[in-house]
């Protein structure tokens, strides 16, 4: 039997990538919640495009000429967090040299978008049960009540009614968020979207690094396709930019993505040289390829160790120009191991600045 709802278009929305049925459903309540004026609240797990979901509910309603306002309500403490939002009047607190206007008066006549709402305060809270029912307020420091006209999306990465179980979430405030909850489903569930969101930010970070990775291998695809995606699509976007910058070719071969996905294990003598700290692009590329070394090698550091680093020091010398002193700092180093590491390689002269 049909649902009632497969009438409703489900064709993917402005900057969202995919059609697996979890995203078309995502789509088709996105679309029916912005003809209405009632607040929605937005399910999923940090990466799965919950802010993007909200800018399309926006745009496709009324309210689209008035203005959309975002508040990360996860980012700011609760004193801070209560003058973002409701303003406050000049000598209300030690900081306040003058009136200054909330997030809620900014968003007047359009819509408000409240990320990590389940991390406000229970104070915090009451205020915005308040906000929802009567459609007005009282900057910090003033007793002048404010009226507003505001659509309000919230979005939370946690099941909000365990936290209600918990004592940590206002019941009422939850019904009054919850009257159009949209579920945005983990990239793991979603079928087929891996390679599309893939291909797309391969062009993107193509055109941004100034890269030429026209193609995917097909065992690194088959390794992203059966990987679990915890991060969901911002992880997958991180690891496309990470080997885009890396590759050497015009592939995205599966050494160019962290073991975690392509589930490949190195043997004991490369483990002890792969990094705990993954913050250097470079430094995972070298060791991505330190864990393909042979299982009978006798010389580990003369058949790959060796001649991977004097090709890291002169690439990274060629891109500081020759200068010591921003190359140590690219790679994290202290200069003078650097000098000393680039005599050993025998590479050119320098320069050194002081």
């Amino acid at each position: 039997m049909k649902s009632p709802f497969d009438a409703v278009d489900g064709s993917p929305l402005t900057n969202l990538i995919g059609n697996s049925p979890a995203m078309v459903e995502a789509y088709r309540m996105t679309r029916l919640a912005a003809k209405s004026h009632a607040s929605v609240l937005l399910l999923g797990e940090t990466g799965t495009g919950k802010e993007l979901f909200a800018s399309a509910l926006h745009h496709l309603s009324d309210r689209a000429s008035g203005p959309f306002v975002r508040v990360n309500c996860g980012a700011l403490t609760e004193s801070l967090l209560a003058s973002e939002l409701f303003g406050h009047v000049k000598g209300s607190f030690t900081d306040a040299v003058k009136d200054r206007t909330g997030r809620f008066e900014a968003a007047h006549g359009g819509t408000i978008f409240l990320d990590e709402i389940n991390s406000t305060s229970s104070t915090l809270q009451v205020k915005l049960l308040r906000v929802l029912q009567e459609r007005e307020f009282e900057r910090v420091g003033d007793t002048k009540s404010v009226s507003v006209d505001v659509r309000v999306i919230a979005a939370s990465n946690c099941d909000l009614a365990k936290t209600v179980a918990q004592g940590e979430f206002r019941e009422d405030l939850l019904w009054r968020l919850n009257v159009l909850p949209i579920n945005l489903p983990p990239l793991r569930k979603r079928a087929g979207d891996v390679e599309r969101l893939a291909r797309y930010f391969l062009n993107v970070y193509n055109q941004k690094n100034n890269g030429n990775v026209t193609s995917i291998a097909p065992q690194a695809l088959e390794a992203m396709k059966n990987y679990n995606w915890p991060g969901n699509v911002r992880e997958l976007q991180n690891y496309i930019e990470r080997a885009v910058v890396l590759a050497q070719g015009t592939e995205l071969e599966s050494y160019l993505l962290p073991t975690a996905i392509t589930g490949d294990r190195a043997d004991a003598q490369a483990a002890v040289f792969r990094p705990t700290d993954e913050t250097s692009l470079v430094r995972e590329f070298v060791y991505n390829r330190i864990s393909k070394a042979k299982e009978d090698a006798d010389d580990l550091y003369k058949q790959i160790v060796a001649p991977v680093e004097r090709e890291l020091l002169e690439q990274v010398m060629d891109n500081c120009n020759q200068t010591q002193t921003k190359a140590a700092q690219l790679l994290g180093i202290n200069r003078n191991t650097l000098h000393k590491k680039l005599q050993e390689c025998g590479l050119g002269k320098s320069k050194v600045e002081v």
